[in-house]
């Protein structure tokens, strides 16, 4: 039996705007707070590349992840090696995080920091995602709801032009 297609235009798991904005806002604090952390860190730079690698390794296989799970729930082709490589890719991000923090010459509350923010930046980046494309439209066409402060700066923008026009 196939799975149901998702309808997007009006369907009832539709992100509300308040649930997008805290998407977006627990990313930004998860990775300013780990970008913040490991700038501030006594590391030494090519331990503070390490720790960058790792963590845009971790974002982005995780995103490919929830993309290719969600597409064969939808009914849509994914092969089962892309599926396999995806999840060794964030295992392996995993696994070089903890083994990096386990060895790093820290003190336990910043690897517990930067532990913390890993985890909810990992979180919501999966959730931005996944707004995402439940904010997407039959033709494929993400809308703008799904990124709240581009569609402010855009309405303050159209309204100072209009101002500017009359």
């Amino acid at each position: 039996m196939r799975p149901n297609t998702l309808q997007t235009d009006h369907f009832v798991g539709r992100p509300t705007a308040a649930f997008i904005a805290a998407s977006w806002a627990a990313l930004a604090i998860g990775v300013i707070g780990y970008l913040v952390g490991l700038y501030n860190s006594g590391l030494a730079l090519n331990e503070k590349g390490f720790y960058l690698a790792v963590f845009l390794f971790a974002m982005f296989s995780s995103v490919t992840i929830q993309k290719t799970v969600r597409d064969v729930a939808e009914g849509l082709p994914a092969t089962n090696a892309f599926l396999f490589i995806s999840w060794v890719s964030f295992s392996v991000s995993i696994a070089l995080l903890a083994v990096g923090l386990f060895n790093a010459d820290l003190k336990l509350s910043e690897k517990g920091f930067f532990g913390m923010a890993f985890v909810l930046s990992l979180f919501a980046v999966i959730t931005v995602q996944k707004n995402i494309r439940d904010m997407t439209n039959k033709k494929g066409e993400t809308l703008s709801e799904a990124f709240p402060a581009a569609v402010e700066a855009a309405d303050t923008a159209a309204e100072a032009a209009s101002d500017l026009l009359d």
